[in-house]
């Protein structure tokens, strides 16, 4: 446990002053990790020995013990240590939702590379078999979105967000099938080595993924998707909206090139859903 989770759950356990040094960590963190025993004694009002006493109780030998460990908590991110925590009404939380979708959506399709959308279409509807490989909470989502985009359109898929069975669809895979795989960070070491894995086995491999990410550098084709993410932490991630689009984008593309065979599955599904619950086509197709 770092020295910052130590004080967030033991902050009730300290004294007045020591709760002043605490609250210093939290809101000025680069004034706290630069500053002296004595800088920091002056600016929280107490004895140096004060201070010293703090450190002990954090289960540091010296003030520069606890200088050392707390340089090392830096790299989580200031913006878990003062959050934008501001109370917001239901219309405020909102606006800011759609308006990050909206900024996302508009990011993203002015950077996309229609060339390579292209590319990975072609490659897709031509494939006997699409893997389909994602994990973690956002590209669990997207890899399962893929499946369920491709398979309607008559294409045979199958989604994966376990490693280990990841490895073994790689290894089984088959020359001129097509693995598709998600990773926002594209530093998803497992998925990296099932993409290595496919490739030896003459299989395309196609990353929806940060550009010149591990994710990228292992795919024969990448479709970047490069959005900056906000300070708010309690946010839900707006990238996943141009994951979404892409999964959707490329799709339509994949739909019209195989228009013909597509129609008839996508007729084939419509129809049983007439039968037993819509009554007629004009709700969505098994959505």
């Amino acid at each position: 446990m770092d020295i910052l989770m130590m004080l967030q759950e033991r902050r009730d356990q300290l004294s007045q002053a020591e709760q002043r040094i605490a609250d210093i960590l939290f809101d000025d963190f680069d004034f706290a990790v630069n500053a002296s025993i004595i800088e920091l004694a002056r600016r929280v009002e107490v004895s140096p020995p004060t201070v010293t006493r703090f450190c002990r109780r954090l289960g540091c030998q010296s003030f520069s013990d606890f200088k050392v460990r707390l340089a090392k908590t830096s790299f989580i991110g200031a913006r878990y240590l003062n959050p934008e925590a501001r109370a917001a009404s239901p219309a405020e939380v909102a606006e800011d939702i759609v308006s990050k979708a909206q900024s996302a959506l508009f990011s993203f399709h002015r950077a996309l590379d229609v060339a390579r959308l292209e590319q990975a279409a072609e490659r897709i509807a031509a494939a006997p078999m699409i893997y389909a490989f994602g994990s973690g909470g956002n590209s669990s989502m997207i890899a399962n979105e893929i499946q369920n985009r491709l398979f309607r359109l008559g294409l045979r898929v199958s989604a994966s967000t376990d490693h280990g069975m990841q490895l073994m669809l790689a290894a089984a895979a088959q020359p001129d099938d097509v693995l598709v795989g998600s990773s926002f960070s594209g530093r998803n070491a497992e998925l990296v080595r099932a993409f290595r894995l496919a490739q030896d086995g003459g299989v395309f491999t196609i990353a929806f993924t940060q550009s010149e990410s591990p994710l990228a550098e292992a795919a024969d084709l990448t479709v970047p998707v490069d959005l900056p993410e906000g300070s708010n932490i309690y946010r839900p991630t707006s990238t996943r909206y141009a994951y979404l689009a892409l999964v959707d984008i490329v799709a339509n593309i994949v739909a019209y090139r195989i228009r013909d065979h597509a129609a008839v599955t996508l007729r084939r599904i419509k129809k049983e859903l007439v039968t037993h619950r819509d009554e007629d086509d004009r709700q969505p197709l098994g959505d």
